[in-house]
């Protein structure tokens, strides 16, 4: 095989790792590493120097380990047998990942056991090349996504199902409601398989929860499903009504404090106040429940309204007073002619001829008011 002079990547985007076909160079070769690569040289199955970006050139100066190992010739060009593996340490992510079958576990709201599966994509980066080709390549000349995902087939099968019955048994995560919680969920199982993949060189720099498969024909899972709609339901239900109510009060309240706003409005265009207004639906009530023939009636309500308004109690009380005259002037000569006549008492024409404190009508002879007993003046 020729020695070649230049040794460089050829390799795809979608690969870890990419092993140089060429293994004779000399101290003169130019390597050549590109940004987001290093390159490893082996020989005889061991890891010898690392190299990051940029160009070098092969001599004795820069590979001391090779030219201790192969004994190479200093001051010259020597030929030498080697291996050069090209990692690539960009982020890969698309990469698939799924359960193979159903993970049982125990769903920590409602306390019933599940069987579900999950599926999605995760990303990785190689964080120490070395390690990788130690632990992983050995001999192989190239590590691609596919073989990779290979490689880990068996291992994240049961660390996966591991890690999301785990991540699911968590506190406030439920099958119900789990769709809303996936980026918490995909984190949760990201640090769990990291450590295992950091074995390896490898970070797990993204794991997303793209798809849970739930048992929508298990009838205990229907059972607990329709449950817990149900029951949200009827909260939602519970809050609505209450707001409704909450509206309708505020409704009403708005409604009494316009009525009152017009209403006072109203009395200040008329010209008259609230206590007023009071006194005319009391005179009014008053007027249309006492029976006007009834001499003891008519007293108690004059009373009345002289009580509820000095104005009005008073204007009232002397209108009805000389309505009523010839009616209680009669009564004296309807007493027997046997009964001892009543002490003559002068009373002057000018005396009230109400009761100032109950507004009966006082007897030409009444001293006192035969309803409340005040002194007549």
């Amino acid at each position: 095989m020729a020695i070649l002079d230049v040794i460089k990547y050829e390799g795809d985007n979608h690969t870890f790792v990419w092993k140089h076909p060429a293994e004779d160079f000399n101290t003169n070769s130019q390597l050549i590493v590109h940004e987001s690569q290093e390159a490893h040289l082996f020989l005889e199955g061991r890891a010898l120097d690392a190299f990051g970006p940029g160009r070098f050139t092969l001599t004795t100066q820069n590979i001391p380990i090779l030219t201790s190992i192969a004994n190479l010739a200093t001051g010259g060009v020597t030929p030498f047998h080697a291996e050069v593996y090209f990692v690539n340490l960009t982020e890969q992510m698309g990469i698939s990942w799924g359960t193979s079958s159903k993970v049982q576990y125990m769903d920590p709201t409602y306390g019933f056991p599940l069987s579900i599966g999950a599926s999605g994509d995760m990303a990785l980066a190689v964080r120490d090349g070395r390690k990788l080709l130690i632990k992983l390549v050995g001999t192989e000349a190239t590590l691609s996504q596919e073989r990779l995902v290979g490689y880990f087939k068996s291992f994240l099968q049961a660390r996966v199902k591991s890690a999301l019955a785990q991540a699911m048994s968590a506190p406030g995560i439920s099958i119900f409601t789990a769709d809303t919680q996936l980026p918490e969920l995909s984190e949760d199982m990201r640090q769990r398989l990291a450590p295992d993949f950091a074995e390896y060189g490898l970070e797990l720099t993204r794991f997303m929860v793209a798809n849970l498969v739930r048992p929508e024909s298990d009838p205990v899972y229907q059972q607990f499903r329709d449950l817990h709609f149900r029951a949200y339901a009827d909260v939602a239900d519970a809050r609505i009504r209450q707001q409704v109510g909450v509206i309708d009060q505020q409704t009403a309240a708005q409604r009494t404090v316009i009525a009152s706003q017009a209403a006072a409005q109203k009395r200040e265009i008329e010209g008259y106040t609230y206590q007023q207004e009071r006194s005319f639906d009391v005179a009014e009530r008053v007027a249309a429940n006492e029976a006007v023939g009834e001499f003891s009636n008519l007293g108690i309500g004059l009373g009345t309204m002289a009580g509820v308004g000095a104005s009005v109690g008073g204007m009232v009380t002397g209108a009805l007073g000389d309505a009523m005259q010839p009616a209680v002037a009669p009564a004296a000569p309807q007493q027997p002619a046997a009964a001892p006549q009543p002490e003559a008492v002068s009373v002057p024409a000018t005396l009230p001829k109400f009761c100032p404190q109950c507004g009966r009508a006082f007897a030409p002879t009444d001293k006192f008011c035969p309803e409340c007993g005040t002194r007549r003046q």
